[in-house]
């Protein structure tokens, strides 16, 4: 089942056209330098994360209330590292109890598989669950370039796999993610039907990531599209920091869905403005013709990942109120 739907401003808000002018000086030309010369030197990317942690968080700040509890822990052959975020429980609420039979989102961050963590996704996250009305468990995954293709993607599963051993069911689960975590997302969905696990009951994707190539969205960019956010190839080089020499048709690079997965009802949005839209539509398509139900939201004159400025364009919040309402009804 294939359902579309495009928020009725043609060109976004003022605020969010104003927004966008900002940070196309602001950002690209800064992913361009940081592309060049991480290919040189990777160990700049590396020493960049700590300043795009705290750049990230200035600007998607978490939510008066939320009480963020560390995970540390070993889960079947390797390590489990991610963060609940929660309700502080002055607020009424602590971390999130599978006996109670209610939902809990896993959130799978982006990154360009090479940058950001689950700290600079506090904020969106917690806005998300808030508003849903459930606590979340936010993975972190083993990025590049120290770490290569499918490291990231096993720890994703394991992440998943931990809250089954929590005493969640697939049924209290809706997965989540943004950009490189909607292609974890869907390499999660894969893993789950190859080793009989049950799947989540709902996804959640931002902006999806479906071609780790970055091909799709180069061609975009290459077309005239210009991303206030995301400079495609310097992107582009981001991901083959991770990727390496990949087969870009492996199943777990270009995953495949069947009507034979059981897969979870899907939301998905993308802002029209950005390169990465015709991946976006890539999975919704991946996912009706294996016989899933996507429901594909379409925001005009939004860059990549816009939900995560809530205090710059209205679109943001409402994004997050429309994904909140889908959680809480899935």
């Amino acid at each position: 089942m294939s359902l579309l739907e495009n928020p009725p401003t043609a060109r976004g808000s003022l605020r969010a056209r104003a927004f966008n002018d900002y940070v196309t000086l602001a950002s690209r030309p800064m992913m361009a330098i940081l592309g060049r010369g991480a290919v040189a030197a990777p160990s700049l990317l590396t020493a960049a994360r700590p300043g795009v942690n705290r750049g990230l968080s200035a600007v998607s700040p978490v939510p008066r209330g939320t009480r963020i509890t560390p995970v540390r822990e070993w889960s079947g052959t390797g390590r489990v590292y991610g963060e609940w975020v929660h309700e502080h429980p002055a607020f009424g609420s602590r971390i999130p109890d599978p006996s109670t039979g209610r939902k809990v989102i896993y959130y799978l961050h982006g990154s360009g598989y090479v940058i950001c963590s689950s700290r600079t996704h506090r904020g969106l996250v917690a806005r998300l669950g808030r508003r849903a009305g459930v606590g979340a468990f936010s993975v972190d995954y083993r990025l590049g370039p120290e770490h290569q293709w499918p490291l990231g993607g096993d720890d994703a599963i394991r992440g998943y796999r931990w809250l089954l051993d929590q005493g969640f069911e697939g049924s209290q689960i809706v997965v989540a993610g943004d950009s490189a975590g909607g292609h974890l997302a869907l390499d999660l969905l894969s893993a789950n039907h190859r080793d009989g696990l049950p799947q989540p009951s709902a996804m959640v994707l931002f902006s999806p990531l479906y071609d780790p190539s970055f091909q799709m969205a180069c061609a975009l960019e290459d077309s005239g599209v210009k991303d206030p956010i995301i400079n495609a190839h310097a992107a582009q080089h981001f991901l083959r920091m991770y990727t390496g020499d990949a087969d870009p048709d492996d199943p777990r690079m270009r995953v495949q869905l069947s009507p034979d997965m059981d897969l979870p009802r899907t939301l998905i949005q993308v802002g029209a403005r950005e390169v990465m839209a015709d991946d976006a539509r890539a999975i919704h398509r991946v996912i009706t013709e294996a016989g899933g139900t996507s429901t594909l939201q379409e925001w005009p004159g939004q860059g990549h990942v816009f939900q995560m400025f809530p205090y710059f364009t209205p679109e943001s919040r409402q994004a997050v109120h429309a994904a909140a309402s889908f959680v809480a009804d899935a």
